[in-house]
């Protein structure tokens, strides 16, 4: 079998950007029938089962997926580039929230703002921390703070995911601090 990792990057693939590799059939809101997604897997040669399933969502660090109440259906919990609506409530975000990055992308940020890109949000995170593991993973981080409370104040619209990453559809420039 192969490890938890592994079957985790698998899961983002098509759980968030390519439901089409295996065929799998997603709702609107991003939900996938777990018997199916297990079934295709295999069929695909990515050995899954149950227990691994529920391994992998119990365990992964961010919480990236998650089951329905009954367990039936399973979907990834944010960071989608195939349209989904995963039914959020906007609310008032935190005063400043947190976005890891990397020197590369500061230039256009600086002109442009954060943008979603690919992603249906733009993520950020409550704390430092958090932003510095995200940016660490493309180099070295530069963690930028971001005035969520102002842009709420000025009709932003902010998202708190089930595994609490701060969604939101654009940061402009004006509300960042570098």
């Amino acid at each position: 079998m192969k490890d938890l990792k592994h079957i985790s990057k698998f899961l983002s693939l098509v759980l968030r950007h390519n439901p089409d590799l295996i065929g799998i059939s997603m709702d609107p809101e991003g939900w996938v029938s777990v018997e199916e997604l297990i079934e295709k897997s295999n069929k695909h040669g990515n050995p899954l089962n149950a227990q691994l399933l529920e391994d992998v969502v119990v365990t992964n660090d961010k919480k990236r997926f998650a089951y329905n109440d009954d367990k039936t259906r399973i979907r990834a919990s944010q960071g989608h580039s195939v349209e989904v609506d995963l039914q959020y409530e906007a609310i008032e975000p935190l005063e400043f929230l947190f976005h890891g990055t990397v020197d590369k992308f500061i230039e256009s940020i600086r002109t442009s703002g954060l943008q979603k890109m690919s992603r249906t949000h733009v993520h950020m995170s409550k704390d430092r921390d958090t932003a510095i593991k995200v940016g660490s993973r493309r180099g070295k981080p530069l963690i930028l703070v971001i005035r969520a409370a102002e842009m709420h104040r000025d009709g932003y619209k902010f998202y708190l995911s089930e595994n609490e990453v701060w969604l939101t559809d654009q940061v402009p420039v004006k509300y960042i601090e570098f």
